[in-house]
């Protein structure tokens, strides 16, 4: 793979019937562009759990796919509430989701921390009433 690729996805806030094409089309590129295939797992447990934070927990955002060579780079940000206590909010089974938003099968408090596990470089950052950027980095 000696060619670069960047492509941007939106998201929306509270829009479950659509959530997971982002993560889908990321999987399907990684795949036809040749990225081996346990990095093509990895880049799509990570992606599908920040896109469903974004539908979740933010007003919307964006997923900016980004493939070089030596590695494949996500970086999301959105427009939200912020994460008030990042350190809290990785720890496994810690979530703010709503009882509707359980009911539904999410929530469980799993996607930072799965995101964190699936890339080789993980950073947040997080500002209340601003929003929240991470950046993930998957070595090829």
């Amino acid at each position: 793979m000696s060619e670069m690729l960047c492509e941007r996805f939106e998201i929306a806030q509270g829009d479950f019937a659509t959530a997971g094409e982002a993560s889908g089309r990321i999987k399907r590129i990684l795949k036809k562009l040749g990225v081996d295939s346990a990095v093509v797992r990895r880049v799509s447990v990570a992606s599908y759990e920040v896109e469903l934070n974004l539908v979740i927990h933010s007003l919307g955002g964006r997923m900016e796919l980004t493939v070089l060579p030596e590695h494949v780079k996500l970086y999301v940000e959105d427009d939200g509430p912020g994460i008030p206590d990042i350190d809290k909010a990785m720890q496994e089974g810690f979530s703010t989701a709503s009882d509707e938003v359980r009911m539904m099968g999410f929530g469980a408090g799993m996607g930072l921390p799965n995101m964190k596990r699936n890339a080789d470089d993980f950073s947040i950052s997080s500002v209340v009433g601003e929003g929240t950027k991470i950046t993930m980095t998957f070595n090829t």
